[in-house]
């Protein structure tokens, strides 16, 4: 688990809003019916993203960070994992992740997420152009591993991802990765160094940032001590959506 209930992503500066949002149940190919949550642009960039949280699934955190996107102008769908083990809906820090968690698999992640693309992709959210994915720690790597899943991607976003758990498909990844590492994760550094020769020697486009220092779950707003990594990792994945996405007017930074 990355973030507490008390963790709160960026504020971006004050430059738009969220039209609509909320929660809303999506179906996968598989029959699936899993919670996600829904953050739609008010004045859209032609951009939405898939946020893929920690191994607790949909939390708020990840809530605020698709309204924090929309307000951005990128549109945004945050999903849970646990749409065929879990009964109840509540992910709060009560929540027994780790029973559900051994039970999900890629495939079922994959068939989620493009569950979520299709509906970033409907009339009903405006039909954006280009659709990244975002994910953190357990999400992070699975981020990465949509590159390789055939979704038309415009480029996958991982915050501390395990190289291990991605590094399978290398193969066949066609969008591009930003990977966000903290410099004191739990992960080894010289790991992120060797997946980075690897995507390299694969032709994967990617740019690596490494914040030395900074822990795992840096990206949270009440950690003062960590605001300039936090607040440059939000720069980053703006910047990537903006040259990735091709898109003609920057999305807003968090610069107040």
């Amino acid at each position: 688990m990355c973030y507490t209930d008390d963790a709160r992503p960026p504020l971006p500066r004050v430059s738009g809003a969220a039209a609509d949002q909320g929660e809303v149940r999506l179906t996968s190919a598989d029959g699936n019916r899993f919670l996600a949550y829904f953050a739609r642009a008010a004045r859209p960039r032609a951009a939405g993203i898939v946020i893929m949280p920690d191994a607790r699934g949909l939390h708020g955190f990840y809530k605020e960070l698709a309204q924090r996107f929309a307000e951005t102008g990128v549109d945004a769908v945050a999903i849970d994992y646990f749409g065929r083990t879990a009964t109840e809906n509540a992910r709060d820090e009560g929540f027994d992740f780790r029973a559900h968690l051994e039970r999900v698999k890629s495939s079922g992640i994959n068939a989620d997420v493009l569950a979520a693309v299709q509906h970033l992709r409907s009339e009903e959210m405006g039909s954006p152009g280009a659709i990244f994915t975002v994910g953190f720690c357990f999400g992070g790597a699975h981020s990465w591993r949509q590159s390789a899943a055939g979704h038309g991607l415009a480029g996958c976003i991982g915050f501390y991802g395990r190289p291990q758990a991605a590094r399978e498909v290398l193969g066949g990844m066609q969008a591009p990765l930003l990977l966000l590492v903290a410099g004191a994760d739990v992960t080894p550094q010289d790991e992120f160094q060797r997946f980075d020769q690897e995507l390299t020697a694969a032709g994967v486009p990617h740019r690596m940032v490494t914040y030395p220092g900074a822990p795992h779950s840096f990206f949270d707003r009440t950690w003062a001590e960590h605001r300039e990594a936090c607040d440059d990792a939000w720069e980053q994945m703006l910047r990537f959506i903006r040259e990735e996405g091709r898109l003609s007017s920057p999305p807003a930074t968090n610069k107040h």
